[in-house]
């Protein structure tokens, strides 16, 4: 066998590879999800539609939910349901909340941005950082500190606006409000100001920047199958 013949033999038999994997991907995804039944919320696509929606995955998200209430998207291994449906979220969040937990395949995804918090734990460890929560978060004093704060925030958000707006500057109002939001957080949960607010705070800026890369790859992991590899690999974002 020459050497063009080899070539066409590997580039074949790695198509056909390819081919079989994807194939076998599809069978997995449709395959048992009752997806016609009345008995479940309708499926509006695969997890993996989501990829091309990335940069506006709120917005795409808000779409879905206006045509439908709860849906679902299909994964390999589970479907994913969706819901803006207020009866669902209480049933989730505070009736039957003992039913739900967030499972190995969310703190795998998780767990390098939120560790082994609360909103990563199940079990013994979440009751045991909720206890110690509800100890700190549900004194008068902290009540009337974090108002105190978040009215101090506010303040300092609309003369940030309004000097914006007197030079006739434009402004992102989605990013203004995330540092707000971010000043407001560390300043009661940290005892820690950020100054967020301030464009001319670098520390900051770089916070900003490393927690909305982070959020992105942990939503990013969420929809791409190999991403466990991409991490042992050290490469495409998933560097240490």
């Amino acid at each position: 066998m020459d050497i063009i013949s080899a070539i066409f033999y590997i580039v074949g038999a790695a198509a056909l590879a390819v081919v079989a994997l994807v194939s076998a991907l599809l069978i997995r995804i449709f395959v048992g999800k009752s997806i016609r039944s009345g008995d479940y919320p309708p499926v509006v696509g695969t997890v993996f539609d989501q990829l091309f929606y990335l940069n506006r995955l709120y917005d795409y998200q808000t779409e879905m939910a206006k045509k439908h209430m709860t849906w679902r998207l299909l994964a390999p291994d589970q479907s994913e349901v969706y819901t803006a449906d207020a009866r669902n979220v209480e049933y989730i969040l505070k009736s039957k909340f003992h039913n739900f937990n967030k499972g190995q395949y969310n703190q795998d995804i998780m767990g390098d941005l939120f560790g082994q918090g609360i909103f990563v734990v199940d079990g013994d460890k979440w009751r045991q950082q909720k206890k110690l929560a509800s100890f700190e978060f549900s004194t008068r004093v902290l009540r009337d500190y974090s108002c105190s704060v978040f009215r101090q925030k506010a303040e300092k958000l609309v003369k940030t606006v309004q000097e914006l707006s007197k030079h006739n500057l434009s402004f992102d109002v989605q990013a203004l409000l995330m540092r707000y939001t971010l000043d407001s957080i560390f300043t009661v949960g940290f005892g820690v100001d950020l100054n967020c607010l301030e464009e001319s705070n670098a520390e900051g800026n770089e916070f900003i920047k490393a927690f909305d890369d982070s959020n992105e790859l942990v939503y990013r992991r969420y929809v791409d199958p190999i991403w466990k590899m991409k991490r042992y690999l050290n490469i495409c974002g998933e560097e240490p």
